[in-house]
């Protein structure tokens, strides 16, 4: 009956997938502009330029020189009481040429276009042999972002002012400890950081041994992820320190997010940097890799969606074909987020396609594992497979701690919400409400499914179609027969293809009836590709 879940989860990674892939084809643009001897959002004497530019290099002085000469131009922009920076002009005004409504489209950005067509021909050589050729691939682009990270730290915290934006970044404010906005970002961060709900870590752990262990992996990704995110945090601010003491100002008034951070605040900071080129090509090629490692994800997950659920021998022949059809009509569906009005529509996807529709899935499906399939049965389950039962502090927290929190989250954040704004535009009614549209779309998945599944269950009344609803699927189980042992054991008088109902039974068979009923009251979880010597033998036993 959760199958939706499933659903909704493939839902959300198209969200993803579409406009991921343009923020790491805007990623590109940067990395093949930063290939030249002068950063072209180094100065204000461009033709995008406005009167209200101000740069923190002086025109006349070569960028890698002495700073000594950008003094006066650093006070006029202390000064003035309205300063754009060059970066922030060469993201509006040349990169992304921003249009002023939502509605109003423009002309399509064709080098954005062109970069787009770039990062989705990459993704697919990558997963042109699904996880055989992506896996391979990741082991690059998963560990050189480090080795990018600990370039630009080492260069960051040997720049003057460095220790005050390192500083900032370390010193709590406990004022907003009890402001629950700041728990529903932190939740959504993780959420995002680490997949959650998005079928992804489902669908690759799904390729694993039976018996690999998931549980040490769980702790290595899940200390390494937010490791991570300290250790990039270090690596930002020692950058933005080193800006706002040459301007000046506190770190807080130089700092930003989203966007703005990865392709305004830090561009901006590495033009005061020695061979500001060279840093910038490593910071954007980091991102690239950084948003291909996810792309990667999601794409996997949808194909192997598809793969698995319609299962023919076609599609399983063909699943290089299915991987090129999805990523032609991810780049068709991307084509107008490039246009003038792309970033808004981009913002609206990232904040209502795939945020709080997130942590409903993870709730719902946290009481569905634990409650309606049955924590003792997932205990038997994992125990199964790792040959030792999970530790007291995770049963407890996937039983109790973990609804709990999650349904808080939800609560603040719909009590605190606040329309999106981008700067100082105000998105409009209308494109709030195909935002909902959005987050509802993957939501609703699950009561539609659900009803669907009710409404063609056998029984007389509403109550016995429920509770045959919630049974698994007959071969739910673990996919390589060798691993089906204790109560997933076939039974020995039945056939192999089987059907899923048996109006006549002969006595042996009558004998194992108790041990039938207790294997289909286990209802059913997410499951991908369960083996990959064994994928599709039931296609429809997975979500």
């Amino acid at each position: 009956m959760f199958k939706g879940v499933g659903y909704g989860m493939m839902v959300v990674s198209t969200y993803i997938g579409i406009y991921y892939n343009v923020v790491i084809c805007i990623a590109f643009y940067y990395f093949f502009m930063s290939m030249t001897n002068l950063l072209p959002w180094t100065y204000c004497n461009n033709p995008w330029n406005t009167a209200d530019c101000s740069g923190v290099v002086d025109s006349g002085s070569y960028v890698n020189s002495s700073l000594a000469n950008a003094t006066s131009t650093l006070l006029t922009a202390v000064n003035r009481t309205k300063r754009t920076s060059p970066s922030e002009e060469y993201w509006k005004h040349y990169v992304l040429n921003i249009s002023d409504d939502i509605g109003n489209f423009g002309e399509v950005r064709l080098p954005i276009l062109g970069c787009l067509a770039i990062s989705w021909v990459v993704v697919f050589l990558c997963l042109i042999r699904g996880v055989k050729s992506s896996g391979k691939v990741v082991y690059f682009t998963a560990t050189f972002p480090y080795v990018v990270l600990t370039i630009l730290f080492i260069r960051g915290i040997t720049l003057e002012g460095a220790f005050n934006g390192i500083k900032y970044y370390l010193t709590p404010q406990w004022q907003k400890v009890l402001d629950a906005k700041v728990w529903g970002d932190a939740a959504s961060q993780i959420f995002y950081s680490l997949g959650c709900a998005w079928g992804g870590l489902i669908t690759m752990a799904s390729y694993n041994k039976f018996h690999n262990n998931c549980f040490r992996d769980s702790i290595i990704i899940s200390i390494t992820n937010c490791a991570t995110s300290v250790y990039a945090g270090f690596v930002i601010f020692s950058i933005l320190g080193f800006m706002a003491h040459h301007l000046n100002v506190p770190v807080s008034e130089v700092a930003d997010h989203g966007p703005g951070l990865a392709f305004v605040a830090y561009p901006e900071a590495l033009t005061l940097l020695p061979i500001s080129p060279l840093w910038s090509l490593l910071f954007f090629f980091m991102l690239i890799l950084l948003g291909l490692g996810t792309q990667f994800c999601l794409l996997e997950t949808l194909v192997t969606a598809i793969v698995d659920e319609i299962g023919t021998d076609w599609i399983i022949r063909n699943k290089t074909v299915v991987t090129l059809s999805i990523a032609i009509l991810g780049f068709l569906l991307g084509v107008p987020l490039t246009t003038r009005a792309g970033i808004y529509w981009l913002l609206l996807m990232d904040n209502y396609a795939a945020s709080f529709s997130l942590v409903i899935i993870s709730c719902i499906m946290c009481i569905c594992v634990m409650y309606i399939y049955g924590h003792k049965n997932y205990f038997k389950d994992v125990e199964m497979m790792l040959g030792f039962p999970p530790p007291l502090f995770f049963r407890i927290c996937w039983r109790f701690i973990s609804p709990v929190i999650i349904s808080f989250i939800l609560i603040f954040t719909v009590i605190q919400y606040k329309p999106i704004t981008y700067n100082d535009y105000v998105y409009p009614g209308w494109s709030l409400g195909i935002g909902f549209c959005m987050a509802l779309s993957s939501v609703i998945c699950i009561p539609i499914y659900a009803l669907y599944k009710i409404s063609r269950s056998p029984g007389a009344t509403f109550k016995e179609r429920l509770r045959y609803a919630c049974r698994p699927h007959p071969e739910w189980g673990p996919a390589l027969r060798e691993h089906r042992i204790g109560r997933y054991a076939p039974m020995a008088a039945a056939p192999e293809d089987a059907p899923e109902a048996h109006p006549l039974k002969e006595k042996d068979e009558l004998k194992e009836e108790p041990n039938e009923v207790k294997k289909e009251e286990i209802s059913l979880t997410i499951q991908g590709s369960n083996g990959s010597t064994n994928t599709h033998n039931s296609p429809n036993a997975s979500a």
